[in-house]
């Protein structure tokens, strides 16, 4: 299960059907896992963590946990980041980096950014400033936001060999290690839980969906999902608010 406008709209609201389905396939006997592109240390709300569920594959595959306890982490190597991080900023492209526990980021550098500016509100206890990055700190992912300056080509040329770039708009990206993805931790749910592919679903919305939506045996995009999920999806369910989820669940039988 993705969470942004899946299991939640930008407002945060989680229709009553969302819970409701979860405990349902809990009781049908299903393993569900949220499947996110936010690093763990971002996925913190009480009411998402208290959904019945197995577990959290997050970071776009990098960290998988179930049942509370940790069973894969992946992190950037140290000097490939800071070489990437060193572009970055030659191209004034200024970025947040995502971990398991914390986030770096130098607020000033995201002025009238309203995401941006939500996020450090909501996470102040777990943002780090960049200077204090140290080798060995636990980062999966970075995000990035191209400013006028940004040689955007350039970005994709240089770090193509070691990074993946998923673009949610015409300006901001996450770069993800080059053989990670969504898709790639449902991969390893399966053989960490001995689940044949034939019996995995998905669920999503957008561009950081493609990849497990097209891996699962059944992939479903949300109705108020982008037009490239749904092209990619298997079935197209109705939208967050009309209960698209439950209604996902009930149409291929599973609660």
């Amino acid at each position: 299960m993705d969470i942004d406008h899946t299991i939640w709209d930008s407002q945060r609201v989680i229709p009553d059907s969302v819970p409701e389905a979860f405990a349902r396939l809990q009781k049908n006997g299903h393993l569900v896992f949220l499947n996110s592109g936010r690093a763990r240390g971002h996925i913190y709300d009480e009411r998402l963590l208290a959904l019945p569920m197995k577990g959290i594959v997050a970071a776009c595959g990098t960290h998988i946990e179930a049942d509370g306890e940790l069973l894969y982490a992946r992190y950037l190597p140290w000097e490939t980041l800071q070489k990437a991080l060193a572009l970055l900023r030659e191209e004034s492209m200024p970025y947040i980096l995502e971990g398991r526990e914390y986030h770096w980021m130098n607020i000033e550098d995201f002025a009238g950014d309203a995401y941006v500016e939500r996020l450090y509100r909501e996470m102040r206890e777990k943002v780090r400033r960049l200077e204090t990055l140290q080798e060995g700190d636990e980062v999966n992912k970075f995000s990035a936001a191209a400013t006028a300056n940004t040689d955007i080509e350039r970005i994709r040329r240089e770090l193509d060999a070691d990074f993946r770039l998923l673009f949610h708009n015409e300006t901001v990206a996450e770069f993800i290690a080059k053989d990670s993805g969504k898709a790639k931790g449902m991969e390893r749910v399966c053989e960490l839980f001995d689940i044949p592919k034939e019996q995995t679903y998905a669920i999503g919305d957008s561009v950081n969906d493609l990849d497990m939506l097209e891996y699962a045996a059944h992939g479903i995009c949300m109705g108020n999902g982008s037009e490239v999920a749904k092209a990619a999806a298997e079935y197209v369910t109705d939208a967050l608010h009309e209960d698209g989820l439950y209604k996902a669940m009930e149409h291929y039988g599973l609660i």
